[in-house]
């Protein structure tokens, strides 16, 4: 297999949620890495939106990169159809590993996990520890919330307006996934055979 035009770190749910639109959002977020030649980072289970998006990009023609901790090989259900699945002994070593194996940071929706790794990834890139893209796909207004909030910290001064302008928010993935890989420094190629 030839290698990746560039590795897109997703977050996001290992539920499905009560609302079908995410699924099939996370089920275009896995066609469109698989379509541009990517490659898809992430934590490695086969259930929820985790699941989903994983299939979709291997159904594509893209590459996956699973990273799960050993505790939760069985309760996330480790999805051993991966390019490659990483078992590591800790959440900590999950997050770091995805991480240096990600161009690009993007959260679709999801719950306590995704939220805790997207805002660590914030907080590293705000404190220069890595200068990758982040991205934030507020499908269904599903953020709508956390954003206001996100927006009263900074009107109350606990937050500097240039730490929201570090993220990129939008609801339509067909401009938010090429906008995060060109500014990673790529240019998502299109497979021959998806034309």
């Amino acid at each position: 297999m030839a290698k990746p035009a560039f590795s897109l770190c997703v977050y996001c749910g290992s539920r499905p949620g009560v609302d079908p639109t995410f699924l099939a959002l996370a089920e275009q977020v896995g066609r469109w890495i698989g379509q541009h030649q990517g490659q898809l980072v992430y934590g490695g289970g086969r259930s929820g939106l985790m699941g989903c998006v994983a299939q979709a990009t291997l159904a594509a023609g893209g590459r996956v990169v699973g990273v799960i901790p050993k505790a939760l090989v069985e309760r996330e259900f480790a999805n051993h159809d991966c390019t490659e699945l990483h078992v590591v002994d800790n959440m900590h070593e999950r997050k770091r590993l995805m991480a240096e194996r990600a161009d690009a940071f993007l959260a679709l929706p999801g719950g306590i996990g995704t939220f805790e790794e997207f805002f660590e990834v914030w907080t590293w890139r705000q404190l220069g520890y890595h200068d990758k893209p982040i991205g934030l796909l507020n499908a269904s207004g599903y953020y709508d919330g956390l954003l206001t909030f996100l927006k009263q910290s900074v009107a109350q001064e606990f937050m500097n307006p240039w730490q929201m302008e570090l993220i990129r928010e939008g609801s339509d993935l067909e401009r938010l996934l090429p906008a995060l890989v060109q500014a990673a420094g790529f240019a998502p190629a299109t497979r021959l055979d998806a034309i």
